[in-house]
């Protein structure tokens, strides 16, 4: 397993929890710029790294 593997392990459940902060604070606040958690929940999810598909650096085996 190289670096990138490693990073994009550790990436995914960090954007995961991101998305439910950001939509968790913007439902609170009322606020409908809550749906910008969607994008890192989503990328989450279903495992897309924008950053490694920008880089190619590291992919899904």
């Amino acid at each position: 397993m190289n670096m990138y593997e490693k990073i994009r392990r550790i990436c995914r459940p960090i954007r995961i929890i991101v998305g439910i902060v950001l939509i968790t604070i913007g439902i609170i606040i009322q606020n409908p710029w809550f749906f910008l958690g969607v994008i890192p929940l989503l990328a989450g999810v279903v495992n897309f790294c924008p950053l490694c598909s920008i880089t190619k650096k590291c992919s899904i085996k």
